[in-house]
């Protein structure tokens, strides 16, 4: 039986960029850095000479967040992979308590957002004791999708 959601791994080319957006900018804390190699990851991703550059990042609730930047073997970031609508795992959404105060913060330190904070109309989706959800897409540095969302 599934327990819980341990972490979600994002590859980036840049580490410390990412990084830094993650820790100073989007306020996770770094607890690890590590460097991985061997025969041990090599089998469990299926690749060979595996060498990577991991960095591990926490929320105080929550999946811990890793960064991982593959020194060998490289590959180049697939086409369209930044697109909302293409397939596969998507984005990465973060609970907020005051949704407009993150975005202002985050603009201020040059985050661009799709759209305005928008919220869920309720004849389309409903949430348990009238709450509402308010929501905005935006771009890590390296064109992964995020999501911040508010309940109230």
């Amino acid at each position: 039986m599934l327990a819980r959601i341990d972490h979600v791994n994002i590859v980036v080319s840049a580490l410390e960029p990412m990084v830094e957006f993650y820790s100073v900018v989007l306020g996770l804390s770094v607890t690890k850095r590590v460097t991985i190699s061997g025969d041990w990851v090599a089998a469990v991703v299926g690749l060979d000479r595996v060498n990577a550059d991991v960095v591990y990042l926490e929320l105080p609730a929550g999946p811990r967040i890793e960064l991982i930047r593959y020194n060998t073997p490289r590959l180049d970031r697939p086409a369209n992979i930044d697109k909302p609508h293409a397939s596969g795992l998507r984005h990465l959404a973060f609970t907020v308590d005051d949704i407009d105060a993150f975005v202002s913060r985050l603009r201020d330190r040059g985050v661009r957002f799709f759209s305005d904070v928008q919220t869920v109309p309720t004849a389309q989706v409903t949430y348990a004791n009238d709450v509402r959800k308010r929501l905005v897409y935006f771009q890590d540095p390296e064109g992964n999708l995020l999501e911040l969302c508010e309940y109230r």
